[in-house]
């Protein structure tokens, strides 16, 4: 229900500013607040069904009796910091009712804040659950909710105390599998603690983020849009389309499978669907072409996390949002289009290579069947020129042409093409959408209170201190950036890498003169090169589960794109035309 509100009330909001003249009164404020609710509930049903977003140390961890310990740890650690943040927003929740404040037209605001406590409550009780499958190791997980309620009816000892301590908890839960949000959200939350700040703080500086930064409501909606295409026969429609136009020259099915992913994979956000979707689809095709079983790996696996750069891609705007609007999200989608064609085009010239030395099966360009393949993927194709056309042509703003494109979609697999035959399984394919949005929503809202406190402790003015200090040429920092964002796409997802790091680095891009749009699609491009770096790259490990291979193996495979992408990366980062050209062109830059 949620998620169909922010859905219909832009597209309202449309119909009554065109055919009326004037807006719906108090719809924005609506649509925020039930995006809120969107990302708890989102949360606790991830939290159900094991899919929070967690670091990818936890995947190396050995099975057995260390497994299962470890897993209880995690449970403890992270329905603990769930606990906190409840009985924090109950408090919210009391301030507000007695405020009397309202959202608009009335409606009370604690209505609103009544999301949080029932959200992090339930992914308190759902971690604990979920950390055994016997009542006993269940039963320990669930120490961290009794560890909770007394830490917080007992807050006034922890004032003036060491944070150390519970930073080491924190990092530990974090190795051994605890939810990303636990770990940063744990940090904020005892830095609070031991300055003498209630709880409260953090839940309240939740809703402040989920609930008025612009374009939040965009992120679950293009999801969507990407998890229904994902459904059905879309991949098949448009892989034979790609096949009838390319397959004639040498490497063409695997040029077709890199451009597939890519176009699916800006949707998805590098989530790893466009892996576990695609890949049973591909692989078979490009080895009944001839293509080695360990160049197809390594292509499908890098290929997973094309698209990043694409206008309509959701890490950009997830960066133009924490940005605080010094980089526009439509100046980044703009400054991503040639660094995103640079990155799909090296890639493309492995498989043109592949195909070559590999002698792979070409299929002749026809053109009955190359224009009959365009005719029934019409639908998808058209996708990206709707919704550009709605926002070029001034009939709905950025944030608006994300319901515009989930409804599309929508009419598309249930109506046209008939892939979702029922109602039943529009919800299945919304349920698990609303499972991977609720887990980046929730870090987004978490961060918040973890930014807050590295302002706070002056972190930021510290780092651009240090940076002055050792780090003269904007070259050499450059360099040193690509280093560490690669490492952080390796170990974390890159959702939480943006509204975590961005904010740490962004003073530093001021000290260096690096245009803000320059910087983010560096810091996209790397992190997308972060999914392929041994050993804890996400989508080493999704391809090994997807394919069948030992991780050891995929990464071999991968090795060869890795280096290729990476020297894409440097193009990027040192070559800043390739970002700003089309803006300057344009008269943005």
């Amino acid at each position: 229900m949620a998620l169909a509100g922010i859905m219909v009330l832009p597209l309202a909001e449309i119909v009554s500013r065109k055919f009326f003249g004037r807006s719906i009164q108090g719809s924005a404020a609506f649509a925020s607040n039930l995006t809120l609710w969107l990302g708890m509930l989102g949360a606790a049903i991830a939290a159900r069904e094991g899919k929070l977003l967690t670091l990818a140390t936890g995947e190396f961890l050995p099975k057995g009796r260390v497994g299962a310990a470890a897993h209880i740890v995690a449970g403890a650690v992270g329905s603990m910091i769930a606990t906190i943040l409840a009985l924090g927003s109950v408090a919210l929740l009391n301030v507000d009712r007695a405020a009397g404040s309202t959202i608009t037209e009335g409606v009370p605001t604690w209505i609103a804040d009544l999301a949080l406590p029932v959200g992090f409550g339930l992914i308190a009780v759902r971690l604990a659950l979920r950390a055994s499958p016997h009542w006993p190791g269940r039963g320990l997980a669930a120490l961290g909710i009794v560890a909770g309620l007394l830490l917080n009816q007992n807050r006034a000892l922890l004032e003036n105390q060491s944070l150390t301590p519970w930073l080491v908890v924190l990092l530990l839960g974090g190795i051994v599998g605890a939810p990303i949000f636990a770990l940063l959200g744990g940090i904020a939350l005892f830095a609070s603690l031991t300055t003498g700040r209630p709880p409260a703080v953090l839940p309240a500086m939740a809703y402040e983020e989920l609930t008025t930064s612009t374009g939040i409501a965009a992120i679950p909606l293009f999801t969507l849009a990407g998890f229904l295409l994902a459904e059905g026969k879309s991949p098949d429609r448009l892989l034979r389309v790609f096949r009838a136009w390319f397959g004639w020259a040498p490497g063409g099915t695997a040029v077709a499978a890199a451009t597939l992913c890519a176009f699916f994979t800006l949707f998805t956000g590098g989530s790893g669907v466009t892996i576990l979707v695609l890949g049973g689809l591909l692989l078979p095709a490009l080895l009944g072409e001839g293509y080695r079983e360990r160049f197809s790996i390594g292509l499908l696996t890098a290929s997973g996390s094309l698209g990043l750069l694409f206008p309509l891609s959701l890490p950009l705007m997830l960066y133009g949002i924490v940005s605080q609007g010094k980089a526009s999200i439509e100046d980044l989608f703009i400054g991503g289009l040639l660094p995103g064609l640079l990155m799909l085009g090296l890639l493309a010239l492995l498989g043109v290579r592949e195909g070559l030395v590999a002698s792979a099966g070409r299929t002749p360009f026809r053109a009955p069947e190359a224009f009959a393949a365009i005719w029934e993927a019409k639908w998808e194709l058209l996708l990206p020129i709707f919704v550009v056309g709605m926002f070029v042509g001034g009939v709905a703003t950025l944030v608006e042409t994300a319901p515009m494109a989930a409804l599309y979609t929508l009419v598309v697999q249930r109506y046209i093409h008939r892939d979702l035959p029922s109602w039943r399984d529009v919800f299945r394919v919304a349920a698990d959408c609303i499972a991977l949005v609720g887990g980046v929503l929730l870090i987004l809202a978490v961060a918040r209170g973890l930014t807050d406190y590295f302002v706070d402790a002056q972190l930021p003015a510290a780092l651009v201190e240090w940076t002055r200090a050792h780090v003269e040429s904007r070259l050499v920092f450059l360099l040193c950036l690509n280093v560490f964002l690669l490492v952080v796409g390796t170990l974390m997802d890159i959702f939480s890498a943006i509204v975590v790091v961005v904010p740490l680095i962004m003073p530093l891009a001021e000290i260096y003169q690096i245009h803000y749009v320059h910087l983010g699609i560096i810091f996209i491009a790397n992190l997308e090169l972060g999914f392929l770096h041994p050993p804890l790259g996400l989508n080493l490990l999704l391809a090994s589960v997807r394919f069948k291979k030992p991780v050891l193996e995929v990464t071999w495979a991968t090795l060869p794109m890795l280096g290729i992408l990476a020297l894409g990366v440097l193009l990027i980062t040192y070559v800043p035309w390739l970002t700003l050209g089309l803006l300057e062109w344009m008269g943005r830059a």
